[in-house]
Parts: structure tokens; sequence; C-alpha cells
């Protein structure tokens, strides 16, 4: 399957997992058992897949709900501690980064991840919410956010938005422009060219790329939802489910700050 969101590459392959491809999960020698444990054995209740130590969506959607726990956890302290904004961004991004590229993933990088982007989500929204005229933006984010959410994995689940090579292809076109686009606005706001708290993504431009972002992180779920569906069938291992939700928490945190930022634009100056 040809996949939109860049994190589940090479990674979620079955040699990523440490297991030969099509090697059985939870075999069992019974050349050498008597007649009574396989009797046994075969009297058992079959095996369901925690016994088995596979991942289940179940498992996923567990590790997710930790992973924006701590970044609830780590936003209420970026909140309080507003130096703390920078620190965490520059750690998230690189934790980021890490988590994205580990062939195996690692529960700790991750959840180190998820408080780090608290921090620097926490001290953004404190800072916006400080503005005479931009008051309760971060509920309205967070609300906003849940429902995009929400309307994106119910079509999801009826069938009505799926991953196509077509849409793969204009979500990577739209991925390195939105990309390329921030790299060159955020240089021109350091170097003085350019002012104003969003630089070339504020105004009216700023709102239509913003509208693209939001529709690029939709997609960027159903990536997520597609592969912890086609992890889950093929009996990949448990561990797997952290990349899941890493991918769902990464993609969550990047829908919010662009809805923030759309929300600013409108009720703002910019």
């Amino acid at each position: 399957m040809t996949l939109g969101n860049p994190i589940f590459g090479s990674s979620s392959r079955s040699d990523a997992w440490g297991t030969k491809p099509g090697s059985p999960v939870g075999f069992r020698d019974t050349a050498n058992m008597s007649a009574d444990q396989l009797q046994q054995m075969y009297q058992q209740p079959a095996a369901t897949s925690a016994d088995t130590g596979r991942m289940t969506i179940g498992g996923t959607i567990n590790k997710t709900a930790i992973c924006l726990a701590l970044v609830v956890i780590g936003a209420a302290i970026g909140w309080t501690i507003p130096a703390l904004m920078l620190p965490g961004a520059l750690v998230g991004f690189v934790l980021g980064l890490v988590n994205a590229f580990k062939k195996r993933p690692s529960p700790v990088l991750i959840l180190l991840y998820a408080a780090a982007q608290g921090l620097f989500l926490g001290g953004l929204s404190g800072f916006l919410e400080s503005q005479p005229n931009l008051k309760g933006i971060a509920v309205q984010a967070v609300l906003a956010t849940l429902c995009v959410a929400g309307v994106t994995l119910a079509l999801y689940r009826s069938g009505k938005y799926r991953m196509t090579p077509k849409l793969n292809k204009m979500f990577m076109i739209g991925m390195i422009g939105l990309i390329a686009f921030s790299l060159l606005n955020m240089v021109l706001m350091l170097t003085g060219v350019i002012d104003g708290m969003f630089g070339m993504r504020g105004g009216v431009l700023g709102l239509v790329i913003g509208v693209v972002a939001v529709l690029l992180a939709t997609y960027a779920l159903v990536a997520d939802f597609t592969m912890i569906e086609e992890l889950s069938n093929q009996g990949a291992p448990a561990i797997m489910a952290w990349r899941g939700a890493f991918g769902l928490t990464m993609t969550l945190i990047w829908l919010y700050t662009e809805i923030l930022r759309i929300l600013a634009i409108l009720r703002g100056d910019e």
C-alpha cells in the first residue's frame, strides 16, 4: 500500500518488526509434546491479539490517550511558564524527527515528544490568550480540532474518505509546498524582512494556506487510520501500536496549531 503519512514508511514492514515475513505470530513447537499436553492445548480458548502479543486498534487508542494526556500536562506547564515554549518546540522538533525515522518505535522517546510538544502548545496558546482580542481562543481551537478529527474518523469509517494514489500525490505536493513556504516565511521573519505575528502566513493569504494545511492534516489522519488498521490486521507486534499513537499525536498537534493560527487571524489584527 502506498502511504501518504511519511512516518509510516519502510518501518511499517514486517522485516522492521524484528520478525521474518510470513512467520506465524505465537507459534508453538508441538513436535515434542505429549498427547495430554496436546489435548490441553487444543481445549484452551482461542488466543486473542493481546495474548499473542499482537498490535490491536484498542491498544493503539490507549497509547494515543496516554500521549495526549502528556500533551495536556505539558501544555498546562507551558501555559504557566511561557519561557518553556521555545525549548519545548526545539526538543519536540528533534524528537519528532528521531521518532519518524526509527525503524522500531521507542515508547520513551514518543512520550517525551508528546510532553515537549505540550510545553510548546501551552506556551503558544497562553501567549495568544494574553492578547485582549483573543480571549478563549485555546478552547475554540481544541473544540474545532476535536470536531475536525471526529468528522474525519466518521468519514473514514463510512468509507467515504480513503487513501488513493491520486490523493497521495496531491498530499505530497501540498506538503512539500507548505514546508518550503513555511521555511521561507520563517527566514524572512527572523531577518526582519517582514513583520507581523505570522509573517506571510497572516491576512487573506494566511487564511487560504491555513485551510489547505487543515485539509492536508485531515488526509494525514486518514493515513494514520489506514496504517493502524492495516498493521492490526496483519498481526504486527504490539510495540507497533506506539507507531500508530505517535502518528495520531503528531497529526492532531499539527491540526490544532493550524486551527489556532486560523482563529488568531480571524479574530486578530492580521
